[in-house]
This record gives C-alpha cells, sequence and structure tokens, in this order.
C-alpha cells in the first residue's frame, strides 16, 4: 500500500494536478479517509461506493422526519462523504485505481449530491434554492471535466466549494437544525445553510472559470 504522501500525490494525478495542500479541510479528509483505508486494504472500493451512496439516501428519511431526527440526518450525510473518500484511498493506495472506477466515483458523487439536496427540501429549504444547491455542487465537477474534454490537463487550485465542503455544509446544517429544533424552526436554519452553500458554491465556480480561461485561451 503507499505511503500517506504517495497516496496524495497519486490524488492529486488523478484530479486533474489539484493539490491538496491548497486547502486544509481538504487534506485533512484525504488524511482520514487514507488512515481508515489502512486497515481495510483488502475490501472492494466498489461495494465501499455502493453503500456511501445508499447511506446518503438514507438521510432522506430522518431529514423529512425532522425534529432531532435531523442529527441523524446529518451524521449519514458526513458518512456518506467519508464512504465516498474511503473507496478512492482504497482504490489509489492499494494500487486499484482505473478509469472506469474513477468515473462510476464521479456518477455516484453527483447522485449523493441529489440526495442532500432532496434532505435539505424535505427540512422545508424552498424548492428553487435546494435545486440551485445541487446544481451548484455539480457545476464545478461538470466545468473540469468538460475543460478536460478540451485538452485542460491542470484544473487549478482547489477551490472553497470542493466536495469536502459540500458534505460539511449539509451535515452540519442538517445535524444543527436538529439540535436548536426546540428552539428555531429547522426549515430556517436548513434554508440558511443550503443559502451559504449556494454563496459558496457562486464564488468557486467564478475562481474556476477565471482559472479555466486562462488555460483554454493559452
Amino acid at each position: 500500500m503507499l505511503s500517506r504522501d504517495e497516496y496524495l500525490a497519486a490524488w492529486s494525478r488523478w484530479h486533474g494536478d489539484a493539490g491538496p495542500d491548497d486547502s486544509r479541510l481538504v487534506r485533512g479528509w484525504l488524511t482520514l479517509a487514507y488512515t481508515l483505508a489502512r486497515p481495510l486494504a483488502g475490501v472492494s472500493p466498489l461495494a465501499v461506493t455502493a453503500t456511501g451512496l445508499l447511506v446518503a439516501a438514507a438521510a432522506v428519511a430522518p431529514a423529512a422526519a425532522g425534529g432531532g431526527w435531523l442529527v441523524a440526518a446529518g451524521l449519514l450525510v458526513a458518512l456518506s462523504g467519508l464512504l465516498d473518500s474511503l473507496d478512492g484511498a482504497l482504490a489509489i493506495a492499494g494500487g486499484r485505481a482505473s478509469r472506469r472506477g474513477f468515473v462510476l466515483d464521479s456518477a455516484v458523487d453527483r447522485l449523493t449530491e441529489v440526495a442532500y439536496a432532496l434532505a435539505l427540501w424535505v427540512v422545508g429549504v424552498p424548492g428553487l434554492l435546494a435545486a440551485a444547491f445541487g446544481a451548484l455542487c455539480w457545476l464545478p465537477d461538470y466545468l473540469r471535466a468538460r475543460a478536460g474534454q478540451a485538452g485542460v490537463t491542470e484544473t487549478g487550485a482547489i477551490s472553497v466549494w470542493e466536495r469536502p465542503t459540500r458534505v460539511v455544509m449539509t451535515g452540519l446544517t442538517l445535524g444543527g437544525a436538529g439540535v436548536v429544533s426546540g428552539v428555531v424552526d429547522p426549515a430556517v436554519v436548513a434554508t440558511l445553510g443550503a443559502a451559504t452553500g449556494c454563496l459558496l458554491g457562486v464564488v468557486a465556480t467564478a475562481q474556476l472559470g477565471l482559472q479555466l480561461r486562462r488555460a483554454l485561451t493559452d
């Protein structure tokens, strides 16, 4: 199995030479996934990917139940994000990474983000805002993928709205709404969280747009 530094370098190559050191959150998240992957080296990355999707979908039900169940929804979101990073750590650090697995993992990421948007919506976030939250989870990665098809090999620095940030924001929003549900309407907390996520998504898309514009011009 690769060392942690070798794993981070390999992760960077698989993600358009993005540097984990550009974000403490991303580096910490990847390090946690790598630490958990070491004793699970024999586990199939595909099985972990599928489990992560199921866990994300399972978060919608407790989100709909409201009240204290929102804490459970937030924990399920966090677990789904951790499983998503764990499957990549198992594949890359274990020497089992493949283009097919990379594409499948990206598709599952998008499906889990649909589940996150649904969880926010059933709590009481307005439909258009929840849809915008989901779309802005998708947009940066879509732009990177299209830029890659256009021949861009470097996708720029890590933005403020990468996958770990989306997971943390969704999990904290749902969990926080559950913690204060006896005092504050969970729909208000969830709406504020979704709006904050959308703002970060807009900033990240603008950052990425400028980086890709320079790369595509060159």
